[in-house]
């Protein structure tokens, strides 16, 4: 039998954990809106939040779906973002 890698199981917890925590930083540092909607968005890369949201709608999310999600969620937070413009100041 394939069994995926540790290391695959541990990449949608480490993602899902790096945007609740961007979430919880827009609430503190910017304004509640946006990190509530980070908090959300972590959600689907959770595994047991994400089990549980698949059988309440019946459907999981597909993987492609989630790594597009996560690329424009990293770069919307380093680009566009409040909590980007405040890490550019803190890094010069």
């Amino acid at each position: 039998m394939n069994r995926p890698s540790p290391f695959i199981n541990i990449i949608p917890w480490v993602f899902g954990l790096l945007v609740f925590l961007i979430g919880i930083l827009n609430i503190i540092l910017v304004h509640p809106v946006p990190g509530i909607i980070y908090i959300v968005l972590s959600s689907i890369y959770i595994p047991p939040v994400n089990s549980m949201i698949s059988k309440k709608i019946g459907f999981t999310i597909p993987t492609i779906i989630k790594i597009i999600l996560g690329i424009v969620i990293i770069m919307f937070t380093l680009g566009v973002s409040d909590l980007g413009d405040m890490m550019d100041k803190w890094m010069s």
